[in-house]
């Protein structure tokens, strides 16, 4: 590292080894997206008339579709990259003939991005450790381990012996993100085809409130302690603890395992069902034991290590939830399961699910939430893609009578972040197939749940 100093002179005031900032290119590529969509429609709406199948020109835009979608949202990161990420959990949902070209594209969403340059690096360590950074390490490899949406991590060794990963923030990563975000709650129209029945404006405004926390790297490491306290040598669940921080910057160890879109793709039942269970004993337990949500339940922020726990990273996104998960969730629930249609009713109203002056029955609510209870309903319950999609399609049809209910429900700004949550949780398990025992979990872990059936 003689002449890093040298190089990094150089490279300083390079704006090609940020995120792309200036506003007018970063909305000229996201433009791309639709513009390829209508683009390659005409082309197969001429192929068509050519003789060739319908079905066969569907799969083979849905195919280039997929790979445009990759291609810029990987590439820009920050908010694009960020929607992606949101989406592909919700992916299990989608009609099998829609989601299949697009689950390869959106599964690399989740673990890769273009990496920064070398030169990028040194730089971002300069500011966050100063320049005699390279004094805390043992070894230091500047090529990146994975990259996401707003930061990269690298592997290296501190100067104790510890392997440790290194997480660095894009620089001018804020401003893209915000840039992004704005941009595309503008084409929602587009992302309604990639997952139809989602209504992506009020996900993008839930994650432009929390963007701002993830951009603070210092916050971040101090969930991430108060999540490795609560998990201290747990059987079950790893938490890697932080070694050093800074507001742009995380040091902390390493942790080795098997990813969990690898068992999404081609693990057995069993390491299904194992990492289901550990998975759903994460969102249920952390609450009551740290305190705090994980609040960014995509395959790529989990794996399972050798020794059977579930490992678990990046606390950007957390919700802050010092008395655990609130107990009328947990009185909801067990009311629906059984079937107490006033009492739903009069709780819905109480925690403003229903407005006042919204004319609606107890019947009609249960008809609406009763299926979507169902892994309460018994000890086990299997997960499914099926299940799932049932469920987007009951929900989203306007023509079904429990879309039209839906639409007069209202979702409290105090709970949008643990729904979204929870159902990013449901769409990782049932990208798995995990058959899970739920309902002992939530009679644990979720406050209000089994004291509603003691009543």
């Amino acid at each position: 590292m003689s002449d890093r100093g040298d190089r990094r002179d150089r490279h300083r005031d390079r704006s090609s080894d940020d995120i792309p900032q200036r506003r007018a290119a970063r909305t000229a590529k996201l433009a791309s997206l639709p513009l390829g969509v209508a683009g390659r429609a005409t082309v197969g709406f001429g192929r068509r008339m050519t003789g060739r199948s319908a079905e066969a020109v569907t799969a083979d835009l849905q195919a280039k579709t997929a790979e445009q979608l990759f291609a810029v949202l990987g590439e820009l990161k920050g908010g694009a990259m960020k929607l992606g990420q949101a989406l592909s959990v919700f992916e299990a949902a989608l009609p099998e003939e829609s989601a299949a070209p697009y689950r390869e594209a959106l599964t690399k969403l989740q673990e890769a991005a273009p990496p920064m340059p070398a030169a990028t690096v040194r730089r971002v360590l300069d500011e966050q450790f100063g320049t005699s950074w390279p004094e805390r390490f043992a070894e230091f490899n500047e090529i990146p381990a994975a990259a996401a949406s707003i930061g990269q991590v690298h592997r290296a060794v501190w100067a104790d012996g510890r392997e440790v990963a290194v997480k660095l923030q894009y620089p001018g990563a804020g401003p893209a993100l915000m840039a992004d975000l704005t941009q595309l709650s503008r084409m929602g129209w587009l992302f309604s085809r990639l997952s139809p029945g989602l209504d992506v404006k009020p996900l993008l405004a839930e994650i432009k409130e929390r963007v701002l926390e993830e951009l603070d790297y210092s916050l971040e490491a101090d969930a991430q302690r108060q999540f490795a306290a609560a998990f201290a040598d747990d059987p079950l669940i790893a938490i890697p603890r932080v070694v050093a921080s800074s507001p742009k910057a995380i040091v902390s160890e390493w942790m080795d395992g098997r990813q969990m879109s690898s068992i999404i793709s081609s693990g057995t039942q069993p390491e299904r069902d194992e990492a289901g269970t550990l998975l759903s004993l994460l969102h249920l337990s952390a609450p009551a034991r740290a305190g705090l949500l994980h609040a960014d339940p995509h395959p790529g922020n989990f794996r399972m290590l050798p020794d059977g726990r579930l490992g678990v990273v990046d606390f950007g996104a957390v919700a802050r939830l010092p008395g655990g998960i609130p107990a009328p969730l947990g009185r909801l629930s067990r009311l629906t399961i059984d079937g107490d249609t006033e009492g739903v009713l009069a709780l819905m109203r109480k925690l403003g699910f229903v407005r006042p002056g919204i004319k609606v029955t107890g019947r009609e609510i249960l008809d609406y939430l009763g299926p979507a209870a169902d892994p309460l309903r018994e000890p086990t319950f299997t997960f499914s893609r099926d299940w799932m999609r049932a469920q987007a399609a009951r929900i989203g049809d306007p023509r079904r009578e429990e879309a039209q209910v839906g639409r007069q429900l209202n979702l409290p700004p105090s709970y949008m972040l643990i729904h979204r949550v929870t159902l990013g949780s449901i769409g990782v398990l049932c990208q798995l197939g995990a058959t899970v025992p739920y309902r002992p979990m939530a009679e644990k872990w979720q406050p209000g749940f089994a004291e509603a059936a003691e009543s």
